[in-house]
């Protein structure tokens, strides 16, 4: 079986996102490089070093499923109604959007244990990513994360959103595996139990 990863591009501070939830300082990365890293939509053809495409290609063909926030589906549109991974999307939220027309790839679930569980249901053998601060965090707390993958980006951005704010423990990681790109270097931690 897969595993569960949260994983986010984060300044050297902390944040994966600026007070207005802009991104732009963070995903320069995956636009600075040759060579190209195509996806599940038109939309989004990576362009990176070698070593962050290796290191991308990986991830994407490894990936059964995501899981998100209503907050974060909300000011992505829902990626237009497929996400870049294109894989079964699993929205935690207490209100299903009315109007949703992409139910097809969208299941939108109660409760983060629910939403783990059914995507760990679709992702079968691949993994599943947690890509949203708040339920990544609520992820960690509950034991539900196999690693924490971070893209840190050498920006200091002083202010905006944390990745992992306000936890109520301490959680130990194991050694990372590191890898080297243009403008962001690729570590994955292992959580240890």
């Amino acid at each position: 079986m897969g595993k569960v990863i949260a994983n986010m591009s984060m300044s050297l501070d902390g944040f994966i996102a600026d007070p207005a939830d802009g991104i732009d300082h963070l995903f320069g990365w995956m636009g600075n490089g040759d060579v190209e890293v195509p996806t599940a939509v038109d939309w989004a053809t990576f362009r990176m070093s070698p070593a962050s495409a290796e290191y991308m290609r990986a991830a994407l063909s490894s990936v059964g499923a995501l899981i998100a926030g209503r907050h974060l589906f909300d000011i992505t549109h829902g990626w237009g109604g497929t996400h870049p991974v294109g894989v079964p999307i699993f929205v935690v939220t207490h209100k299903e959007p009315a109007d949703w027309p992409h139910t097809d790839t969208f299941t939108f679930v109660d409760g983060v244990e629910k939403a783990v569980a059914l995507a760990k249901e679709a992702a079968g053998e691949k993994n599943v990513v947690v890509a949203s601060a708040k339920i990544a965090q609520q992820c960690l707390e509950a034991g539900l994360l196999d690693a924490i993958h971070v893209d840190l980006v050498p920006v200091v951005l002083g202010d905006g959103v944390r990745w992992f704010e306000n936890l109520r423990g301490t959680t130990r990681l194991g050694n990372p595996t590191v890898v080297e790109g243009n403008g962001v270097t690729h570590l994955a931690y292992p959580v240890v139990r």
